[in-house]
């Protein structure tokens, strides 16, 4: 789908239908030396699922969002909760491990997203100064819905007026507080929804069909690791996208309630066993 020549390319705040800001394009002629990835509500939604384009100096507008089309997911368990994300390799010079998709927000809440990674760090960043205000302001960690309320207020502002776009990203918020394990997942609307089992972006369909498979509530994290694991391959595998690394963390009573990634061990069980069970998926 192109929208070059109907209007969409008049502003750097207006999204066309499949979520590209075509500004961008003509900002790139200008510094033809640099890299520029970029992407109204209703197309801010697919830019979550397209997530991002690139600019070369041979054509002006090219879809690399092979680098950004990923999906993330969170599961919601008795003893804690599990973030995924999987992260696609769009050039061998990346460093394994690097450009993360999961952030630490406070040290019991983690932070997932799927569409513009650079929408996402910003994301991050105003949750990481919400929590902190909390902590000097009550003296204790904020509660996942606070930060999610307040979060969610933040995306929605820049939904109202036309000087700024909306943030093309999905963002799931998972944590262990006062009230036990939690898991929310704020849209580029400004909406915000409680989930025991949560997926964004691209393969977010069927990674919902396989999450609602599942017994969340009588899953252990260690087993919701794995389950996890299974369904990123399950998605990367019916994309039948480029290689990925599988970017995996957890807030559990392993970790003493606080969010770290999953031990290198385990993780490497999980992958193994999503690979096999790839092999006996109809």
């Amino acid at each position: 789908m192109t929208s070059i020549g109907t209007g969409y390319d008049l502003s750097a705040s207006t999204y066309s239908p499949d979520g590209r800001i075509f500004q961008a394009s003509y900002l790139f002629r200008l510094a033809p030396n640099h890299c520029i990835d970029m992407p109204q509500v209703e197309y801010a939604n697919k830019a979550v699922e397209n997530s991002g384009y690139g600019f070369s100096a041979r054509d002006s507008l090219i879809d690399i969002d092979i680098s950004f089309r990923r999906t993330a997911i969170g599961l919601r368990v008795k003893d804690g909760v599990v973030l995924a994300v999987e992260k696609l390799v769009h050039s061998k010079l990346l460093v394994p491990g690097a450009n993360r998709r999961i952030q630490t927000i406070d040290r019991h809440i983690g932070l997932a997203t799927a569409g513009l990674l650079a929408d996402g760090r910003h994301l991050s960043n105003r949750a990481r100064d919400e929590a902190s205000n909390y902590r000097d302001q009550y003296g204790q960690p904020s509660p996942l819905k606070y930060i999610a309320d307040r979060l969610s207020l933040y995306v929605q502002a820049y939904t109202l007026y036309s000087s700024v776009r909306p943030f093309g990203i999905s963002t799931i918020l998972g944590a262990v507080d006062k009230d036990g394990p939690a898991l929310y997942v704020v849209e580029p609307s400004g909406v915000f929804y409680g989930y025991h089992g949560a997926a964004v972006g691209k393969g977010r369909q069927l990674a919902k069909t396989e999450l609602e498979k599942l017994q969340l509530s009588e899953l252990t994290t260690r087993e919701a690791v794995k389950e996890a694991a299974r369904i990123i391959y399950l998605v990367h595998d019916d994309a039948k996208e480029k290689d990925f690394e599988l970017e995996i963390s957890w807030i559990s009573d392993e970790t003493n309630g606080l969010h770290l990634p999953v031990p290198k061990e385990l993780q490497a069980e999980a992958e193994a066993a999503a690979k096999a069970a790839l092999e006996t998926f109809d």
